[in-house]
């Protein structure tokens, strides 16, 4: 969001009220006190300048926040909701940025801001993807509130922003069933990785994810003596990705044990091998 410059006038009123304590611009107890003498837009202003100038942008939140306390049904309280959820994305305070976002979604559905709102309420669970371990609930969240973002505001600029991240996060799913998986492969789990990576292949096929899927069940197989189900998934992997390396490593296993890759016998892998020949899959 683009911020407006603070001109030499407004500066000056801001300075003349507000001292600005040494060069990092943080403000005394004394400043906060008094913010009430002051206009919405001073105040906002003052919010703007901290938002740019100080290291910390839970500062700039603190002014944000006041003028929607002081002037709640202004115009200024607009703005500076909106900037309060983007101050405090910027300072990782996610769960106070999703709520300043929602607020302003909940308050302002019509504005023209609203994409925004929802679109920084998207990114406070998507910038936490990578923090969250195994729990996949954040996940799940932002690829929620992504597809809000794609389906509601479909011509706004962040529309194409959220495709690129929806697109990412519904591959950091399907990574964490492959993690799972292999965990369950090594330690011959066999039955319980085919489960991980037959999530892989059925419902997160258009990601990265799926060619080692493909293999890992080809290998899961071939240790279980089901080698139909082994040669179909080799099929499937030859046919989609025939120059992945993942598909050098199936041909290799299964020549090894006098097989080739060809739909073979009736399971799940067969009905995805016909859909896939048929066009409705990948």
């Amino acid at each position: 969001m683009a911020r407006s410059k603070i001109s030499a006038t407004m500066m000056a009123a801001v300075v003349a009220g507000m001292t600005l304590a040494g060069c990092s611009g943080s403000s005394s107890d004394a400043e906060r006190r008094n913010l009430d003498r002051f206009t919405a837009e001073q105040i906002y202003k003052r919010g703007e300048y901290e938002l740019e100038n100080s290291r910390k942008p839970e500062d700039a939140v603190f002014y944000f926040s006041e003028v929607e306390r002081l002037y709640p049904y202004s115009e200024w309280a607009k703005r500076a909701l909106i900037m309060q959820a983007y101050s405090n994305h910027r300072a990782k305070n996610y769960e106070e940025a999703r709520g300043a976002a929602q607020r302003f979604i909940d308050t302002y559905p019509g504005d023209e801001d609203a994409a925004y709102a929802q679109y920084l309420l998207a990114l406070s669970y998507y910038d936490q993807i990578d923090e969250v371990g195994r729990d996949q609930g954040l996940t799940f969240q932002a690829l929620s509130s992504l597809r809000t973002v794609i389906e509601e505001y479909p011509d706004s600029e962040y529309a194409r922003s959220a495709i690129l991240k929806f697109d990412l996060a519904f591959d950091h799913l399907a990574a964490k069933e492959m993690e799972i998986g292999r965990y369950y492969l090594k330690r011959g789990h066999y039955a319980a990785s085919i489960n991980r990576f037959r999530v892989v292949v059925e419902e997160f096929q258009t990601t990265t994810q799926t060619p080692e899927a493909l293999l890992r069940l080809v290998e899961a197989y071939l240790a279980l003596g089901l080698n139909d189900e082994a040669q179909t998934a080799g099929a499937i992997l030859g046919h989609n990705f025939q120059s992945s390396p993942f598909y050098d490593d199936a041909y290799r296993q299964l020549r090894g044990r006098g097989l080739s890759p060809e739909a073979s016998g009736d399971s799940w892998l067969t009905n995805v091998y016909r859909q896939m020949i048929q066009g409705r899959w990948l």
